[in-house]
């Protein structure tokens, strides 16, 4: 686990809290976990996605299973986040475009105690805060998504405003493949390049399945990476589910000076449960008794 620092109290000058801030980033890298505690952090994840969509009765599951592995290496190595310093100006942020997996986030989000995990019982239910998009009325989450193709936008507004404040904090956001087609996300692209933004990260969930198709099938968005270079990002592919691979490409950041990075990160959708895996009916669904069993039985074969 990271160790916290205590955060700048009111009247603590900007340069103390951007010291602050660098402090902790050096506090975090004497705590990081090692790849082996990453991998069945990942196992644990995916049994807590499973569990609260169940209890739940409702979740998008296939998608929330694909990113896991990326939001785990984001959060516990990458990010200068934490509950501690979430009210800092120059804490990292993260938007999770792709905000129907939002499952994913949450239990990521109350394993680093940005609230109690207990609160994930209330999940999709009546007056809870624990909706199937990301709200920031939950402790942690930066801003509310779920329209698809706003994430990406946002994040380049934040990584716009940390250049022109001076400041040394990251942008990351996740898209889900699905979501490229959407007009914004390339007027984002444009913007993000041409003011040089080479402080945010774009990540692509490319389980290559959204809710009615193949992304082939519904709107064709191939070759993404030369249509990324083109315009004027650094892009570079990796295996979304090698814990290795993901802390070897985000400790790469940013890839060029003077570029925003995109990371394409190859993905199975429902990625650990064999009967989901490659499956475009889970990109919501609810599994029954027998098959959540199934899938705690096989999750727990891999932990290391």
């Amino acid at each position: 686990m990271r160790s916290q620092i205590v955060p700048p109290g009111i009247g603590a000058t900007e340069v103390e809290k951007r010291y602050i801030s660098r402090v902790q980033k050096n506090i975090n890298t004497l705590f990081e976990m090692t790849a082996k505690e990453l991998k069945n952090r990942s196992v644990n994840y995916r049994k807590k996605i499973l569990q609260y969509i169940v209890g739940a009765n409702a979740g998008h599951t296939g998608g929330s299973l694909s990113c896991i592995d990326i939001l785990n290496v984001l959060y516990n190595h990458v990010l200068n986040v934490s509950p501690a310093n979430f009210s800092s100006p120059d804490r990292d942020r993260y938007i999770q475009s792709k905000g129907h997996t939002v499952e994913a986030l949450y239990v990521v989000l109350s394993d680093k105690g940005f609230f109690p995990e207990q609160d994930l019982e209330t999940l999709c239910r009546y007056q809870s805060n624990y909706i199937g998009h990301p709200t920031k009325k939950v402790n942690g989450v930066e801003q509310n998504t779920g329209a698809l193709g706003h994430g990406l936008p946002m994040a380049v507004g934040n990584a716009l405003a940390a250049k022109m404040d001076d400041r040394d904090f990251r942008v990351f956001t996740l898209l889900g493949d699905g979501e490229l087609p959407e007009g914004s996300n390339w007027e984002a692209f444009l913007t993000g390049s041409h003011y040089k933004l080479d402080n945010l990260c774009a990540i692509l969930d490319y389980n290559k399945l959204q809710i009615s198709g193949t992304t082939a099938e519904v709107c064709n968005t191939e070759p993404i990476d030369a249509k990324l270079e083109s315009f004027g990002w650094s892009v570079k592919h990796v295996d979304g589910h090698d814990i290795e691979a993901l802390i070897s490409t985000f400790d790469a950041l940013p890839f060029e000076a003077g570029k925003p990075s995109f990371i394409i990160a190859h993905t199975v959708k429902g990625k650990g449960v064999s009967y989901m895996e490659h499956h475009v009916k889970w990109h919501h669904g609810v599994p029954n008794e027998q098959q959540y069993q199934q899938a705690l039985e096989e999750l727990d074969s891999v932990t290391i």
